[in-house]
């Protein structure tokens, strides 16, 4: 067993303690994920923003599987990927069964990707060689064991996924032990431990890997999916049981449940146990890292994700607000900043005068308590009529500039003077025209023909004492709304460009009401960069869309200023 120092941070370990290798899947076991489908393009960014992030490895997927990933290699190979910190890793299957190793295509593959390491999944569950694989259990075992073989003397480190491995372990022991022993015997640096269908638990998982950590001639590796929603805690305790390699996607990306969360891992490790795992000037990226790899990968970093989400560091209650004035670390395990985050206050119908001082020094604006007190008057008033300030910051922003006057009716940057949508269905020839629609008036017609739906907006703004108008086209009013008005302000603010609409939640406040309800919308945006959140209520969706999606706008127009 290896006693090696972490090779992505510079200080050494704790005493004693073995080295800890941190191991990216989210380029293959993450985009598993429904939803997640990654370009070429895609692909070496998330893999840039992990390597900046210093972990160990990034498997980037599977050469000879699919014609991107074998592009991506390709790519790499030629220098386009330019990793400083992390090993690539190609990830494959051992040889088909009754093929010999030098012969067999996808092994080949592997050894074209040109990497240095190379991940083998084999598997290690008695009950699918017999079932999927369909091979007596011998030939498995040579599988295994030529296939390592095989590239170790093509020089390359091989790492061995044992798939399915603890409910082979539960079920058939002493099938799984030989597997892992054939692994570790032809030369395999790591047997990963895997839980591929994730329903391990942690008194099961820890002795198992306290056990085998003892017994097997090679390093321990660890890896875990959710299912059972013990991904990270298996990880840590397997960690602790000796094992020196964790694979984990970024924010928990993966199958069904995902696996485990490797921003979690790595701050816990970090954090709280005091392994460097990656230097500390790279954890203050971390919250970075998730949201921008978020980002390429068509998701969103869930609000409550430990460290990095929205709502981390955020406080509601005036009990936490006051003392949160006197002590920061009274209700927060970690200082935000460590991961490169932050303490938000959350301003609702339950805050205090303190919390609007408090969540205006915040955003750098000093409130007296008289603007205070006015600030919370028509927080309450709003959201006695369905508004809401809690998920929606720049919308409460834009309220506290408003209310105290430093945003004047006369400095916004636009005004909304009226705008038409039409939702219309079917073919071409059953379209409709905007006909004579009253302003924010939103028309549906039905169509025999109901595979599209496209949204047709007329809108006129002002800017600066001049009317605009644009008209834009589609996939529901509310897109159909903001190309509306990007054609209509057209390029006068560059700012919006980067700007685009990341997530749009609808919610009925009044079911009982039936088509007479007031909706609730909120709208989340982003520049790449930063998130913000705005809301809208009204008894008419579009025009609670139409607030937010303004409020969206504004707040991405006035931050450069206030900002500067």
């Amino acid at each position: 067993m290896s006693t090696h120092t972490t090779s992505a941070g510079d200080a050494p370990l704790p005493a004693g303690r073995p080295g800890l290798d941190i191991y990216d899947t989210t380029l293959r076991d993450g985009t598993q994920r429904e939803g997640v489908a990654l370009s070429v393009e895609d692909k070496l960014r998330v893999a840039q923003r992990m390597d900046e992030l210093g972990v160990a490895y990034i498997e980037g997927g599977w050469p000879g599987a699919n014609p991107k990933d074998t592009e991506f290699f390709r790519r790499a190979a030629q220098g386009e990927l330019g990793l400083e910190h992390a090993t690539l890793v190609a990830f494959g299957m051992t040889r088909a069964p009754g093929k010999a190793v030098d012969e067999d295509p996808l092994l080949r593959a592997l050894l074209d990707a040109d990497t240095e390491a190379i991940c083998l999944v084999g598997k290690s569950w008695g009950y699918h060689v017999d079932e999927a694989l369909g091979v007596p259990r011998g030939e498995n075992l040579a599988m295994v064991a030529e296939s390592v073989a095989h590239l170790r003397e093509q020089g390359r480190r091989v790492f061995f996924d044992a798939e399915h491995f603890f409910d082979g372990f539960a079920r058939d022991e002493a099938y799984a032990r030989e597997v892992i022993a054939a692994a570790a015997d032809a030369g395999a640096e790591v047997v990963v431990l895997c839980d591929t269908n994730g329903g391990v638990m942690p008194w099961d998982a820890a002795p198992i890997v306290r056990e085998l950590v003892e017994r097997l001639p090679c390093d321990v590796g660890l890896h875990f999916h959710d299912d059972g929603g013990c991904a990270v805690a298996n990880s840590l305790l397997g960690i602790e049981a000796g094992a020196v390699h964790v694979q984990g996607t970024a924010n928990g990306l993966g199958e069904r449940c995902g696996n485990a969360n490797i921003f979690t891992i790595m701050a816990d490790l970090q954090l709280k146990r005091g392994l460097q795992v990656v230097p500390p000037d790279r954890l203050e990226r971390l919250t970075d890292v998730s949201h921008h790899v978020a980002e390429l990968c068509n998701q969103s970093t869930p609000s409550v994700a430990p460290y990095v989400g929205h709502t981390a560091f955020s406080h509601k209650a005036g009990l936490h607000a006051s003392a949160l004035a006197k002590a920061p670390d009274m209700y927060n395990h970690i200082d935000p900043e460590v991961v490169g985050n932050r303490q938000r206050l959350v301003v609702s119908e339950l805050a205090g005068r303190s919390n609007i001082v408090l969540k205006a020094k915040e955003l750098g604006i000093d409130v007296t308590d008289d603007q205070a007190r006015d600030v919370l008057a028509e927080v309450k008033r709003r959201e006695s009529e369905g508004w809401t300030f809690e998920a929606a910051d720049a919308s409460f922003e834009l309220l506290l500039r408003r209310v105290t006057g430093m945003l004047q009716p006369s400095h916004e940057p636009f005004r909304s003077r009226h705008y038409r949508v039409t939702v219309s269905g079917g073919s071409e020839a059953g379209g409709s025209a905007f006909g004579d629609l009253d302003a924010n008036e939103v028309t549906a017609r039905s169509h025999t023909d109901a595979e599209s739906r496209l949204a047709e907006a007329i809108i006129a703004v002002e800017v600066d004492g001049i009317r605009r108008l644009g008209a834009g086209e589609g996939n529901g009013p509310v897109d159909a709304l903001d190309h509306a008005f990007r054609n209509a302000v057209n390029g006068t603010w560059p700012q919006l460009d980067r700007v685009h609409l990341s997530d749009f939640k609808v919610r009925i406040l009044e079911a009982e009401a039936g088509t007479d309800a007031v909706t609730r919308v909120l709208v989340t945006s982003t520049d790449g960069h930063e998130v913000w959140d705005t809301v809208g209520v009204h008894a008419n969706v579009v025009e609670a869309s139409w607030f937010a999606l303004s409020d969206a706008y504004t707040y991405a127009i006035k931050r450069v200023d206030w900002s500067a």
